[in-house]
């Protein structure tokens, strides 16, 4: 029996592991995963990568990657459309009776990607990158049991090559949504469960170049009574996945859909009249389902993805809800496996989690009633979403707000249900306010600054904030980045100044975490500002400093 002994063992190898041992391992982290599945799977689960992903995938250097694997949809994208079969879909009308495509997130995030991405390719560009930066990857390794005691975690693997324990400080389950490692930790879960009938997803491949004549779509909602069901491309290049609805009660079960049956399933529904050549690669049953973990962490493990929450699909909440999950968690580790944080920081991995996780919920429910609810647009959509409590989506990607002991001078209000740019505004447990910067020649964000690491930003009248800040770090042992925001001027908007927009005078300071959400602001210079960073910073990492607890200093 041999032995590991990682910093942190990951259990589950697909997005939400992946991209906590990328994280993880670009930090200085040891990170090791165990998958049981014997390769990565081939057939997509998610495909909507949402704005805050992309900050993420570019805070690792990975956004253009998974740009260039995406489905190019840059020309036109009729979203979601819907008719009887494929053949009869009037894709011209519905093109040119189309609003333009406008982005929605053009004015809050430094980058979009050209279309949705099979989360496979997905996947794949994560774990080349994960590698890189020094983690371990086993496919075709079952966790069968762990143990945890007040130093860390003992779990016996099993491989092709037998048993073996691995010790290491931390687990994260990142194993689905049947979590095994949940299960194990006796945490319960709320929300509805299963939703609705069983479905049957089936990956196919064919030419329907001559049906769709050059426009894309994310969905279309198939409407033949012989052969209800979602038609949704994958690569534009040919491969497709096809999902509908089967009932148990009326004595179908999932093994009898097989290749063939599935295969003339499909050429009812995309083009009964034509003899249509196609393969099917993979089937897939699954279910809707709709649950949160009462709790995300026990002891020295942690939950994350869809072992913490499974998300119904409609609005891409839940993929992109657990990648935040990791990039949350993965600083907390890192610092406090560094000796640079407290062990009371990974406390506020629940914390600030959970309530996203409840939120996406909630709102992915609503949609789920109600669609119109993600789709509608304008005053009337707005007025819609109000009546029935929902968020507009942006909000949802872009607006949570955190509220621990990670941040001082939390407002976890939202300030607009609809407009998240409202609520990018510098509030501490915030995420920090994207805004174009002229750098050496080219256009830097101002959340490219924060490169995983804690970052003070200054309005141009801080300087004295950039001195005091080597007492502070040299006394908590805390790299800190600094950078002073020239005050320049938004195009078009001549009295938006960056000051402004994060809520700070010229000599103010915002700090933000690794994760780029604001930490702290202080509105002007404060007297002894290396006390104050330091009271600050110790805060933040869980090391409060002995005297008065520091405020907003707002």
């Amino acid at each position: 029996m041999t032995s590991d002994n990682p910093d942190v063992l990951i259990v589950g190898g697909s997005t939400v592991g992946l991209m906590t041992a990328l994280f993880l391992a670009r930090s200085g982290v040891s990170a090791r995963i165990v998958e049981r599945r014997p390769a990565p799977p081939t057939h997509p689960r998610a495909m909507g990568v949402g704005p805050r992903t992309v900050e993420i995938l570019r805070t690792a250097g990975l956004a253009d990657a998974v740009d260039a694997v995406c489905m190019d949809m840059s020309a036109g994208n009729l979203r979601m459309i819907s008719a009887p079969t494929l053949a009869e879909a009037d894709l011209e009308n519905l093109a040119r009776d189309a609003r333009p495509s406008t982005d929605a997130f053009g004015r809050l995030t430094p980058q979009s990607l050209r279309g949705t991405c099979p989360q496979g390719r997905l996947d794949t560009v994560v774990a080349e990158a994960a590698r890189g930066a020094g983690a371990h990857i086993e496919f075709g390794s079952e966790l069968l049991s762990f143990e945890q005691d007040h130093e860390g975690v003992t779990a016996r693997v099993r491989d092709a090559d037998g048993e073996r324990e691995i010790r290491a400080r931390y687990l994260v389950a990142a194993d689905g949504a049947r979590s095994a490692v949940r299960q194990a930790l006796g945490i319960g879960t709320s929300g509805p469960g299963a939703l609705g009938d069983p479905l049957i997803s089936v990956l196919f491949q064919a030419d329907l170049d001559d049906l769709t004549r050059g426009h894309t779509f994310i969905t279309c909602d198939i409407t033949n009574p012989e052969a209800p069901g979602g038609l949704l491309p994958v690569d534009g290049e040919g491969e497709w996945i096809y999902h509908f609805r089967y009932s148990p009660e009326a004595g179908e079960r999932a093994e009898d859909f097989t290749r063939e049956r599935c295969a003339e399933r499909i050429r009812r529904a995309v083009a009964p009249a034509a003899d249509l050549a196609l393969d099917v690669v993979s089937i897939l049953p699954w279910r809707v389902s709709g649950l949160v973990a009462d709790r995300l962490r026990a002891g020295r493990v942690f939950l994350a993805g869809d072992a913490a929450h499974v998300i119904p699909p409609v609005g891409a909440f839940g993929m992109n809800t657990g990648v935040a999950d990791a990039h949350n968690l993965a600083w907390k580790l890192a610092h406090v496996l560094a000796g640079t944080a407290g062990e009371a920081l990974l406390d506020t991995y629940e914390a600030e989690r959970l309530p996203v996780a409840r939120t996406a919920l909630t709102q992915s429910m609503l949609r789920l009633n109600d669609p119109t609810l993600h789709w509608a647009s304008g005053p009337e959509g707005r007025r819609h979403r109000a009546r029935h409590g929902a968020l507009n989506a942006p909000v949802v990607h872009l607006g949570y707000r955190y509220d621990s002991t990670a941040v001082i001078g939390a407002r976890p209000e939202l300030p607009s249900t609809e407009d998240v740019e409202a609520g990018l505004d510098g509030t501490p447990g915030s995420r920090l306010p994207h805004r174009w910067l002229l750098r050496d020649g080219a256009d830097v964000s101002t959340l490219d600054l924060v490169d995983y690491r804690f970052t003070l930003l200054t309005g141009p009248g801080g300087r004295a904030w950039h001195d005091a800040l080597g007492k502070a770090t040299a006394q908590l042992g805390t790299a800190v980045d600094a950078h002073t925001v020239e005050d320049d001027r938004a195009a078009g908007d001549p009295s938006a100044t960056w000051t402004a927009q994060v809520g700070i005078e010229e000599s103010g300071a915002v700090l933000v975490r690794p994760d780029g959400f604001v930490g702290w602001r202080a509105t002007a210079l404060e007297p002894e500002p290396d006390r104050v960073l330091t009271q600050v910073l110790g805060s933040l990492l869980g090391r409060p400093e002995p005297g008065p607890s520091p405020d907003s200093h707002e």
